[in-house]
């Protein structure tokens, strides 16, 4: 059975908000969310690499920490933070679907009036 994840703008922009208000650190944590709801294995992989990306850069920006910073450091952070937006906000969820309307029941008329209910006759 496929599972479906729906969410609406406001969630999207809210996990996408966590990524950049959080630097990045967070970034795994939307993704693992959607993984243990949707239980999908491209969902689990997306978090297993943006996990792996805090285990590589946090020990990479400790040790590179001397000096001016590290540019390719503060790409590879920037790019990271744009993918995990773009993918928020349009790749995981999936769009909601309109809820049917529900159709009123056709009451059918009583008897000695054939036009049904309508108080002025015809």
């Amino acid at each position: 059975m496929e599972r479906r994840l729906e969410a609406g703008w406001i969630q999207r922009i809210a996990w996408s908000a966590l990524v950049w208000v959080s630097f990045g650190l967070l970034a795994w944590v939307p993704f693992l969310y959607v993984a243990i709801r949707r239980r999908r294995p491209s969902d689990w992989g997306a978090f297993a690499a943006f996990a792996f990306y805090e285990v590589v850069t946090l020990p990479w920006a400790a040790v590179r920490s001397g000096g001016n910073g590290d540019p390719v450091l503060g790409a590879a952070a920037l790019l990271t933070w744009l993918i995990a937006t773009a993918m928020l906000l349009f790749a995981v969820f999936d769009q909601r679907t309109p809820r049917p309307v529900p159709v009123q029941p056709i009451h059918p008329a009583p008897p000695g009036q054939p036009y049904g209910y309508h108080p002025y006759g015809r």
